[in-house]
């Protein structure tokens, strides 16, 4: 039955000329029956045969159901009325004018009264189905005072009878069917553009989860692969330098690259485990690195020939792993820029501070080289880490010192930062 229904609506709605056109011929039909019957065609006297009795008359003034010929004024105002419906999605405010002014004349003239209104109540029905309430008031208050005024003013019809109020009580009814009928589709059609809504959200978060994700991915990438090589490309030239006259000091060298290399395979193995699917198998159960390895990481510069000094006065505080993770790879990238960039005899400074509800992490360096700033190099470091810092709202600062060196500053917050307006979750 619904499937039915549904099929039924579809065409109809594919067709909408034919239905208006159906509908038309539907009204012009009860028009023409309303017309031809009156109920007042006589009275059956006891006993007479002046017409077919009421079901419920006995006495002299029964109600009888006699049949007549309309008018052929009337006719033709039935025949407008009922074809300017064809046209009522089309132009729904002169399909209104026409029907309400035909109805307005037969409300005049007609004697007896044809219901040529029937085609002004559907008519009404459309403006109001199809604008907004302000209109269908206006008009529906125009079309019933009107039409309801013209018949108790001027009709053949004394102005206290009941088709005069029917009238009245049938163009309101038209009225607000239409604007009952506007409203539900309204309200359906808000409903669905809030599901269409949700949807495109849901698939634009899920692509800003991705992209981040991957940007995430290739942080992590860069970080680990630009310090490690960096550092197997220093110890690998100390080796190269001293293998023939100080082969003790080039084997700790290579040593070094031994360490260095196996540590970035290791960490590259954690990283690209984060692609695999669900269902493969060796998921990485290594946690990420956090500033409770910075020893470590300093050692593995200090290794390479970089001085390196740590000042931490964050009592031990307990940070996220998000922040704990960006914390140590600021710390990475910037170290691995003083040994690119700031020459052989830099040494550089790393303080880990608590302020208030942020970690302030800054990497301090009096390099003098030629190619100093690391920004001058055009690679990613620094961009990477402004994107790390950037996506947990903290703040990062770079830039020359004066005197010369370069400083990198993270401030880190603790506690996740809404932006305004934005919903607590």
């Amino acid at each position: 039955m619904t499937r039915t229904l549904d099929r039924a609506r579809c065409q109809a709605t594919a067709h909408p000329l034919a239905l208006d056109a159906i509908l038309a011929f539907a009204v012009l039909t009860c028009m023409l029956a309303s017309s031809s019957i009156d109920p007042h065609g006589g009275r059956a006297e006891n006993g007479g045969t002046g017409g077919t009795r009421g079901t419920g008359g006995t006495g002299e003034h029964a109600v009888t159901w006699a049949a007549h010929t309309p008018h052929p004024l009337a006719l033709v105002l039935m025949l407008i009325g009922a074809t300017a419906l064809i046209f009522r999605r089309r132009a729904p405010r002169r399909v209104l004018a026409l029907t309400g002014t035909v109805a307005l004349i037969e409300s005049v003239v007609g004697d007896p009264r044809a219901p040529v209104a029937m085609s002004a109540v559907i008519a009404l029905y459309t403006v109001a189905a199809t604008t907004d309430r302000a209109t269908t008031v206006r008009l529906g208050l125009l079309t019933m005072t009107v039409l309801t005024g013209a018949s108790m003013l001027a009709g053949p019809l004394p102005w206290y009878a009941q088709e005069n109020l029917a009238i009245f009580a049938w163009a309101g009814i038209g009225a607000t069917a239409g604007d009952a009928v506007r409203s539900r589709r309204a309200f359906v059609q808000a409903i669905r553009d809030r599901a269409d809504r949700a949807e495109r959200t849901r698939e634009e978060e899920a692509g800003r989860r991705v992209a981040e994700e991957r940007l995430r991915i290739a942080r992590d990438l860069h970080d680990v692969v630009a310090h490690h090589i960096a550092l197997v490309n220093v110890q690998a030239g100390v080796a190269a330098h001293v293998m023939d006259k100080r082969p003790d000091q080039a084997k700790e060298a290579l040593a070094h690259v031994r360490a260095a290399s196996r540590s970035a395979l290791n960490e590259l193995r954690a990283t690209v485990g984060l692609l695999r699917q669900s269902g493969d198998p060796e998921a990485p159960t290594e946690p990420a690195p956090g500033l409770a390895r910075l020893d470590e990481l300093v050692g593995t510069f200090r290794n390479a020939g970089l001085p390196v000094e740590v000042a931490r006065a964050d009592q031990d505080t307990d940070l996220p792993a998000a922040v704990d993770l960006a914390a140590y790879r600021v710390v990475q990238e910037a170290l691995t820029n003083v040994r690119k960039h700031a020459g052989p005899a830099a040494r550089a400074e790393v303080s880990v501070v608590r302020v208030g509800p942020d970690v302030e992490v800054t990497v301090l360096d009096d390099g003098t080289g030629a190619d100093a700033d690391p920004g001058s190099g055009g690679g990613h470091g620094l961009l990477g880490m402004r994107e790390r810092v950037t996506a947990l709202r903290g703040t990062l600062t770079t830039g020359p010192r004066h005197g010369g060196g370069f400083r990198v500053q993270a401030t880190l917050p603790i506690t996740p930062r809404r932006t305004p307006g934005e919903e607590p979750l």
